[in-house]
């Protein structure tokens, strides 16, 4: 409830939420370019990213020393031996456990890695170990990885443009978002030169995930006030959907940034550079859900409107033409002599509705009715046909008046009902 009252503005931010993205991209951009150069042997597009030995290939060695050493002293130990891409990492609280991860191959010379470290202090053989990772084994994790972040792009834009009646704009926002969010972590990555091994990769899809949930929940917000609100902008909507979950949002990502920074400073060395990448994609995305995700429904939506306006505008040019074209064929047609189309739709036109006038202004012609009338004797008195409002005089009383002399000349037979047999009560009837 706190940012539903505050009144700001927020898809009117989307040019500066875009640019800051666009600058944090471009510099990552610019640091991969710049590791790609920087081995002197021209552009290498393997250095543009520091990739992890799961990708790459190369040794991982686990040490432990009988004395407590420091980081430093060991890579000075392991400097004469020509490594590429090694990293040095403290284990434990002792001082005495390290891990060492390089590009270059010592599967088939460890002994002179272990002659190397022993200069530092006595290394415990049995608590230690080299390991390999061949290059074929890295092409293939590295291949893997793209193939399931297109799939799980994908994916994501065919449910999603279920999940809201195959509405495209909805789907495309999304998918625009998270690769976005994609490319701000490898661009951040990049910058803090940090390795990218296969714990970045889950930190990616599991990125896409979170962000996607957060995404889903501020435009199915905008999809209900868009019933709600019927008739009021559609930037007002945005911007009061965007505002009515900012705060669920909010928390939710205070509360996984929080556990992630503590996994981050308290973390063993393995799970800190998966802290760091879940910290960068988890805020990228967050920011990216609340600034950049809905306000981009509010511009595909206005050139969806434009589109539709221009092509209304098309038509009408095309019934302008059409118009046009039949008025030159008119005047073509007059000045050779010809009736023109017009004279022959109105001469059409005043037919039928002189027709019509002529059907309305006819008088119904009705059946004569006859006016009843008895007299102080009981028989029945017939007089001329009247169409006035009493009552009509049955069709035997104007029979047997005679009135139906005229129906007997046009051949219409007389009728004959037999009932003098019903007169008289018969004899057997008699008491």
């Amino acid at each position: 409830m706190l940012f539903r009252r505050l009144n700001w503005n927020i898809v009117g931010w989307f040019r500066i939420v875009s640019t800051i993205s666009y600058l944090i991209i471009a510099l990552g951009l610019g640091s991969m370019i710049y590791h790609g150069f920087a081995g002197g042997h021209g552009f290498q597009p393997s250095h543009i990213l520091r990739l992890g030995l799961s990708f790459t290939g190369g040794t991982d060695i686990a040490v432990k020393f009988t004395e407590p050493t420091t980081a430093d002293k060991v890579k000075q130990a392991l400097a004469g031996l020509g490594m590429t891409e090694e990293s040095v990492t403290t284990t434990g609280h002792d001082g005495k456990g390290f891990i060492i991860q390089t590009q270059t191959a010592f599967a088939n010379n460890s002994s002179v890695v272990w002659d190397a470290l022993n200069k530092v202090a006595p290394v415990d053989r049995n608590s230690s170990q080299i390991t390999s990772v061949g290059p074929s084994l890295g092409r293939e994790y590295l291949t893997k990885a793209l193939w399931a972040l297109v799939i799980a792009l994908g994916i994501q834009f065919l449910y999603i443009a279920f999940r809201f009646g195959w509405n495209y704009i909805f789907g495309l926002v999304t998918v625009i978002a998270l690769m976005r969010d994609a490319a701000m972590m490898i661009g951040i990555y990049a910058l803090a030169d940090r390795r990218a091994d296969d714990a970045f990769l889950a930190a990616v899809l599991t990125v896409i995930g979170y962000s996607v949930m957060d995404t889903i929940v501020i435009l199915d917000r905008i999809r209900e006030n868009t019933k709600l609100m019927a008739g009021a902008p559609y930037e007002t909507i945005v911007n009061e959907s965007i505002k009515q979950t900012m705060t669920r949002s909010f928390n939710t990502l205070a509360t996984v940034v929080i556990t992630l920074v503590a996994l981050l400073a308290l973390g063993g060395a393995s799970l800190k550079n998966f802290a760091f990448a879940l910290l960068v994609g988890i805020c990228s995305g967050g920011y990216h859900s609340i600034f950049y995700s809905a306000p981009l429904v509010l511009v595909f939506r206005k050139r969806q409107l434009e589109a539709a306006a221009k092509r209304r505008r098309a038509g009408l040019a095309q019934d302008r033409t059409v118009t046009a074209r039949s008025r030159s064929e008119t005047s073509a047609l007059q000045s050779r002599g010809g009736v023109p189309r017009e004279d022959i739709v109105a001469a059409r036109r005043e037919r039928r509705q002189k027709a019509k006038a002529a059907r309305t202004s006819a008088p119904a012609t009705q059946p004569p009715r006859y006016r009843r009338k008895r007299d102080t004797d009981g028989a029945v008195a017939v007089e001329e046909p009247y169409s006035g409002e009493e009552a009509v005089i049955d069709p035997l009383d104007a029979q047997k008046a005679g009135l139906h002399d005229a129906a007997l000349e046009q051949g219409h037979e007389e009728i004959a009902l037999h009932l003098e047999e019903f007169d008289e009560p018969s004899e057997e009837g008699k008491p």
